[in-house]
């Protein structure tokens, strides 16, 4: 088990599967954050992903489809690197979710798949010196087989639950 420390510790047991969250920089109002201390953080998880799926507001360069491509090319690019097993991902609008089985660690693979993606949305946008991804990224291993496919079909109706769509599978 690898324990790694940014404002949260982040514990990456060896060969367990991922699920990780990360937004757009400034998606989210500054008065929607912390979420409530009642919460614990599952729940927190599942609060701030509520508020994500509903704020029409603020960034959301990833409904564009040429950049919500770029981090689709992002994603497969880790795959192909080797970097992970891709279980399930979703580009929302401002946030973005993935399901994957690292075979490096995972601060490393994030900050290639987030730099990477980062660099070229903001080319084709025409954006210089901001940043794109907020900085600190969500994270939860997930523990077994059944948790791991609650986490596929709950990316998967992310979308859905959004209301961006009526079936998953008419999500791009």
């Amino acid at each position: 088990m690898t324990p790694h420390r940014r404002r949260l510790p982040h514990v990456y047991p060896e060969g367990a599967a991922l699920f990780l969250t990360w937004h757009l920089h400034g998606s989210l109002p500054a008065s929607l954050l912390p979420p409530p201390r009642s919460l614990a953080s599952g729940q927190a998880f599942v609060w701030l992903d509520r508020q994500l799926d509903t704020l029409r507001r603020g960034p959301r360069y990833l409904h564009r489809p040429d950049i919500a491509q770029i981090v689709v090319n992002s994603i497969h690019k880790g795959v192909e690197l080797e970097h992970y097993e891709l279980g399930a991902y979703v580009v929302m609008p401002n946030h973005v979710h993935l399901l994957i089985r690292p075979s490096i660690a995972p601060e490393r693979l994030m900050k290639s798949l987030k730099g990477a993606s980062a660099r070229e949305a903001n080319r084709v946008l025409g954006r210089t010196g901001e940043p794109f991804w907020q900085k600190e990224s969500y994270d939860r291993w997930v523990r077994n087989p059944s948790e791991f496919q609650k986490t596929r079909m709950y990316i998967e109706a992310n979308p859905v639950k959004a209301g961006l769509v009526r079936n998953p599978q008419d999500y791009p």
